[in-house]
């Protein structure tokens, strides 16, 4: 497994930005699909974007699109999601998460998961 290590939450808010750090232990095969989740009480827990460790493909989710930004640093081994135009409702724990498949990553099937960061969004 990858070790995933995830920084950059905090309070902020509505309208205001934020961006994300996920650092991975190493790029391998089992992290060949990097992302976002986030998950607030009560509730399951959500896609909201991924990558790939070339950059390329992006997905986001509908609530998301255009207001964050999902990008990769091969030399640093990390992730970053840029969160602009926040609003109460994006208000959660973030996850970062890998794995060798985009398409199992983006349901929710990460081999590998981060402890969180908590993102507070306040009206």
């Amino acid at each position: 497994q990858v070790q995933l290590v995830e920084s950059g939450g905090g309070l902020v808010q509505a309208g205001g930005s934020l961006r994300l750090s996920c650092a991975a232990s190493e790029r391998t095969f089992s992290s060949y699909a990097m992302g976002w989740f986030r998950q607030t009480p009560g509730k399951e827990r959500e896609f909201v974007s991924a990558i790939t460790w070339s950059g390329r493909p992006t997905y986001y989710a509908e609530s998301v699109k255009g207001r964050f930004t999902i990008s990769a640093d091969i030399t640093k081994n990390t992730i970053y999601l840029q969160m602009n135009s926040l609003k109460p409702e994006d208000t959660a724990v973030y996850y970062c998460a890998a794995d060798a498949t985009m398409s199992k990553l983006r349901i929710g099937g990460g081999g590998s998961w981060g402890q969180g960061t908590q993102v507070t969004v306040s009206s």
